[in-house]
């Protein structure tokens, strides 16, 4: 078959049924039946393949990894209930007490939270390493240190890191590298190519695209996926079968959707770049973009969200968002319908504010994920509303 990531996002099914049906079926069941009391040994004792119980594999989910593992060339994975909970047991499961995460400083906010309210309590030490200053972030690795976890465009000031660089320094110092590749998707950027060891995804977001439902995926090196999955069989947070059957249906129109949701947002930023409403712009394929050369170095176009900043700060900001007219007020993004985000007052409020400074994270700024609906109605809103702050 082919190995055309759109082909095989479409024809990677789970085994047909004696039904024969085209679309695969949900898998609605707590437990799977032995044939007998051997087999179940033999299936326990990982003698013989075969699901046991849908909180250790499913064929629902076991259809979507194969998929994002193949569109992400990861060798293994495991589904979770949510994003979250696969970024934490990505580094729960190989971190211990005593060990150094070295962390980018623009990751969301409830990953922020990890860092600095639930692993410091293990004993789990990180460092912040700007995106701004990569000859710093040597520095900052120590003996104890571990693990690398950046995110890549992050989450809201879409800051990039380069991939290459973080492969080398996994390679000088021996580290697991982690990407939360979920802005850019498998559609625009493959860490796996760089050297990273481990992919996160919120499949809440463009995976399903939709609005729907919740999940979170890691794919990446198979001894890592093993100790993420006996972590995460014994502490719960898998993936329900109908979430998995939504997401790996969604995925037969991701690289459709991504492809869109580039266009239009790269439409969109081009229109608001003049806007005398605006500090200023950002979106990884304006030219006008700080880290423009290396956003065209590694991705295939500039992703689906455009941020920018409003003149007035927060006041400003809030005038702004009332005045929308279409576009949905929402904390989510990744969905056909475009949203408007004010991250300072909702997904990065619980940072201080001397935190959310050092990530870009200004009163004013405004995070937009644009949809699929027509350009010129999302350009339509976005400036009317601008036009009356």
């Amino acid at each position: 078959m082919s190995d055309n990531k759109e082909t095989q996002a479409i024809r990677l099914q789970a085994q047909r049924s004696q039904n024969r049906e085209h679309s695969v079926p949900l898998y609605l069941t707590s437990s799977f039946l032995f044939e007998d009391a051997e087999q179940a040994r033999a299936v326990f004792a990982d003698e013989e393949e075969g699901s046991i119980y849908s909180r250790y594999s499913n064929p629902n989910v076991d259809e979507l990894l194969e998929k994002v593992c193949f569109l992400e060339k990861a060798e293994d994975g495991f589904a979770f209930s949510s994003g979250m909970a696969a970024v934490f047991a990505s580094m729960a499961a190989l971190l211990k007490s005593g060990d150094h995460v070295l962390s980018a400083r623009a990751v969301f906010g409830s990953t922020h939270q990890l860092l600095t309210r639930v692993f410091s309590k293990w004993g789990i030490t990180h460092s912040y390493a700007d995106a701004s200053a990569p000859e710093t972030w040597e520095s900052l690795i120590k003996p104890e240190t571990k693990m690398i976890l950046i995110e890549t465009p992050s989450n809201p000031g879409l800051e990039l890191i380069d991939l290459e660089f973080i492969g080398e320094l996994k390679r000088k110092h021996d580290l697991i590298v982690v990407v939360d590749n979920c802005f850019a998707t498998p559609i625009l950027q493959t860490p796996i190519d760089y050297g990273t060891d481990l992919v996160v995804h919120s499949a809440t977001k463009y995976m399903d695209g939709q609005g729907r439902v919740l999940g979170g995926i890691v794919v990446g090196r198979k001894d890592l996926i093993e100790e993420i999955r006996f972590f995460s069989r014994h502490t719960g947070p898998a993936m329900s079968p109908f979430n998995a059957w939504v997401i790996s249906k969604s995925l037969e129109t991701l690289s459709l959707r991504v492809e869109k949701h580039c266009e239009n947002a790269l439409k969109l930023a081009q229109t608001l770049e003049n806007n005398e409403a605006l500090e200023f712009v950002r979106y990884p394929f304006l030219p006008s973009f700080p880290q423009y050369e290396l956003a065209k170095k590694q991705m295939k176009a500039g992703g689906g969200i455009v941020t920018f900043a409003v003149k007035g700060g927060y006041d400003a900001a809030k005038r702004f968002i009332d005045n929308l007219q279409m576009l949905s007020i929402t904390s989510n993004l990744g969905d056909t319908r475009s949203i408007v985000t004010h991250p300072a007052s909702t997904t990065h409020s619980k940072l201080t504010e001397e935190e959310r400074q050092a990530t870009g994270i200004t009163p004013g700024l405004i995070r937009v994920s644009v949809g699929l609906e027509n350009v010129a109605d999302i350009i339509e809103d976005i400036t009317q509303a601008l036009a009356k702050v």
